[in-house]
């Protein structure tokens, strides 16, 4: 086995060439950060979006500062770059307990979700692997304890089983007040107008995060306005292929990272096609970085919302429906 210092070295040389955004949605693929919560050779293969990575530390190097009272998965905090990162205990969230002499050897993924910055314990990194979509698949037929903590998981060349985990649970969890305002959200619509086609018609959501379709789900029951959920972008657009008349659809919320077909797949196919192009679509991801957001501009997105702002999405759905609408009438 490489020493865990070569395993810092590699993926920090890896991290620093992996494909771009940009390259990666044309082809409906995605790049994984691959790693381990403990060094035994029988433990599973984690892993994370690249994109969501800023880079790996040594744990020992950091000074932790504990923060008495908190949620007991947030160890403290370490300073690098002049911030204040929290920790993340991952391992105990997995169900796992790392003595002292596992944690002095392992290593922190320091992680950016929608702005966020956060650091996660984990042992070591293994290397980055470059998948289709298609090859990611929903573990609807097991989880990790009884939270369903695994949002999708895929096969290494070897044939190893490799997870990615709801992230977003993990920091709703944790850090609740990062997510979601639902209050808020509620409070906004008092004073807007909702279009008939909306109040009417059926909003259709892509997304594979049970946190972020729990979040939505409050979103739209409180406003009284009916949705249907997929859990990845291949059903929904299966869904309105077979749909007797696209142009009745108000809207579409579509999360990038999903299994089967991504958020960028879902754009190209519908803006690509005569019939729902003029649906307005909304991207809702974490996946916040200016390279995202122009890809999805340039695919046809008619907005895009950082998933820890959701409770602004029906506002922004209602002013571009409003804009479409506007776009219909004679000059």
């Amino acid at each position: 086995m490489i020493k865990e210092y070569k395993y810092f070295e590699v993926i920090m040389s890896l991290l620093e060439n992996v494909d771009s955004a940009t390259n990666l949605a044309k082809n409906n693929e995605v790049q994984l950060l691959v790693f381990k919560i403990d060094a035994a050779e029988e433990s599973p293969y984690y892993a994370i979006n690249v994109f969501k990575t800023r880079e790996v530390v040594e744990a020992k190097r950091h000074h932790l500062t504990l923060i008495p009272g908190t949620h007991p998965l947030l160890e403290g905090t370490i300073v690098l770059r002049e911030l204040q990162i929290p920790i993340l205990n991952l391992p105990r969230w997995l169900g796992v307990e790392l003595d002292e002499k596992k944690k002095k050897l392992s290593n922190l993924l320091i992680c950016d979700f929608n702005g966020i910055i956060i650091g996660i314990r984990i042992m070591f990194a293994y290397r980055v692997v470059k998948k289709n979509w298609n090859e990611m698949h929903a573990p609807d037929s097991y989880s990790i304890g009884d939270e369903g903590l695994v949002i999708n998981d895929t096969r290494l060349d070897d044939g190893s089983l490799c997870l990615v985990l709801d992230y977003e649970k993990l920091l709703a969890d944790v850090i609740p007040q990062a997510m979601v305002n639902i209050t808020h959200s509620t409070d906004a619509l008092k004073n807007l107008r909702l279009p008939d086609k909306l109040k009417n018609g059926v909003v259709l959501i892509a997304e594979d995060s049970k946190t972020a379709q729990r979040h939505l789900r409050q979103i739209f029951e409180h406003a009284q306005i009916a949705f249907q959920m997929f859990n990845n972008g291949k059903d929904l657009v299966d869904f309105i292929a077979k749909h007797p008349n696209p142009a009745s659809i108000p809207a579409i919320i579509t999360d990038i990272e999903m299994p089967e077909m991504s958020g960028f797949t879902v754009l190209q196919r519908l803006k690509g096609n005569p019939l729902t192009k003029a649906i307005p679509i909304i991207v809702n991801s974490s996946m916040t970085g200016d390279n995202n957001k122009r890809e999805a501009a340039g695919l046809g997105a008619d907005g895009f919302i950082d998933k820890t702002k959701s409770e602004n999405i029906l506002p922004l759905i209602i002013q571009k429906m409003e804009e479409a609408e506007q776009n219909l009438l004679p000059h």
